[in-house]
């Protein structure tokens, strides 16, 4: 592979120097440019951009010095040898100080100059692999982070280090795990979790959402199928119980499972074999379930959704993973992780997350749950400033006030008459983002009666 040749940018005010130089250097294969002033060397650097420059120091414009400071200023990495008939002590030490390279004192042994060029380019050549080395290695690092933060859940809050406790008992044995909370906790983020801490972390996690297929598709999906089994069916697929062999099979929303699928799969749980669709052949499965549904599984029982039979198999252990507005001691580990996730992503600096802003997203009831943290930081982390994140740069439904969240919270799930009644009034206000007039107007009620009704409530 051929190597394009040095550039070489010598600036020197004695002619024959310059031409000397410059067929010296030809001859052994360097591009050569010549500059016999501090100015029109300075220009030639910014516009050609070489490898390294041999300067001379007593210019008839500037003074050497001058000219090497303004050099590495604007070519950072190129390498500079300084070539002077005023070999002082004191010019020596300066140049290198500032970022010289090597002092050589004319006159020179061509043999020497040619010998520290060589050295000069190879300490640039390994600074400029060491840079993309570097970068490389930054860039896996920003991405293993990513990963980490995307699987690893956060477990500061007391509830969240209950659960977690209760996972490093669960996650080593094969037992079926049912992991049940509303959409957006990070049920998926857990069963990732399980499988890593289990003995089968070394085999496959395969993950199916039930309620991501029409009910037509998802037996195949499953189990998978045999060539010709049905129209469209060109070639064999091994299906998702089979592809989980030996490691987990993840179902999310297993409730949308259809009923008939849900009498099959509960068969394949009992007696660890299927067969495939079109297929007579019957094949062993091995593989730890790992399930979840946002719906309240007791209603999703009651009204069928859920066979019985199977939510009994599935429900050898039932994790109950509690909403974001029911540990909001872990929202600033998370903040500070969605923040360090996005930057490195989107390639932006890392900014700080203001107090404000930290507190605003504190006490917002998060219907939207981790999911909607998540997507608010990517929003905040675009738009940062200088300053870092503050309210300003936060979505619009969390710059209402956060006294109507505070005041939300505290409702508490009572189901009287006036406790509804405070719930509806508060949440129109926290979605009109405190617009009173508007608020009143969708509540179909005067301003004067919306402000007696904040007073009684003890918020304005």
């Amino acid at each position: 592979m051929s190597v394009d040749p040095s550039k070489v940018l010598v600036i020197d005010d004695e002619r024959p120097v310059l031409m000397t130089l410059e067929a010296l250097l030809q001859r052994r294969g360097f591009m050569v440019q010549t500059a016999s002033s501090a100015a029109a060397g300075i220009q030639a650097a910014g516009r050609w951009k070489p490898d390294l420059v041999l300067l001379d120091l007593g210019l008839p414009d500037a003074d050497g010095l001058d000219v090497l400071r303004e050099l590495r200023t604007q070519l950072p990495s190129v390498q500079v040898l300084i070539l002077t008939a005023n070999d002082s002590l004191a010019n020596a030490i300066q140049s290198i100080k500032l970022g010289a390279f090597h002092f050589v004192s004319k006159p020179y042994a061509p043999e020497e100059l040619l010998s520290l060029m060589g050295r000069a380019l190879e300490k640039r050549r390994l600074e400029r692999e060491t840079a993309v080395l570097r970068e490389e290695s930054e860039r896996l690092v920003r991405r293993l982070a990513e990963a980490e933060d995307r699987s690893a859940p956060v477990f500061h809050s007391r509830c969240m280090r209950q659960l977690e406790d209760l996972l490093k008992r669960v996650a080593p044995t094969d037992a079926n795990v049912l992991l049940l909370g509303e959409s957006g906790v990070g049920k998926e983020v857990l069963a990732t979790r399980i499988h890593a801490m289990s003995r089968r972390a070394d085999r496959p996690m395969v993950k199916l959402n039930c309620a991501a297929f029409p009910a037509n598709m998802i037996e195949g999906e499953l189990f998978g199928y045999v060539k010709g089994a049905f129209t469209g069916a060109v070639a064999d697929f091994p299906g998702m119980v089979s592809e989980a062999q030996g490691g987990t099979l993840f179902l999310d929303e297993v409730a949308e499972m259809p009923p008939d699928l849900q009498t099959r799969f509960l068969r394949v749980l009992q007696e660890r074999e299927y067969r495939p669709l079109g297929s007579t052949r019957t094949v062993k499965s091995d593989f730890r379930l790992v399930a979840a549904t946002n719906r309240p599984v007791a209603e999703a029982v009651r009204t069928g959704a859920l066979r019985q039979d199977l939510y009994y198999r599935l429900n050898t252990f039932q994790v109950d993973i509690p909403p974001l507005r029911e540990r909001r001691d872990d929202i600033p580990a998370l903040v500070q992780r969605f923040v360090n996730q996005f930057s490195a992503r989107h390639g932006l600096p890392l900014p700080k997350v203001l107090p404000e802003a930290l507190e605003r997203l504190r006490v917002h009831s998060w219907p939207g749950n981790i999911r909607e943290l998540q997507n608010a930081i990517e929003y905040a982390v675009v738009l940062a400033e200088a300053g870092g994140i503050g309210v300003k740069q936060l979505p619009a439904d969390l710059q209402a006030a956060p006294a109507y969240h505070k005041a939300l919270e505290g409702t508490g799930a009572s189901l009287d008459l006036e406790s509804r009644e405070r719930q509806t009034v508060l949440q129109v206000l926290i979605d009109t983002k405190g617009n009173k007039k508007r608020a009143a107007e969708i509540l179909g009620i005067q301003r004067p009666t919306l402000y007696a009704k904040l007073r009684r409530y003890g918020v304005h």
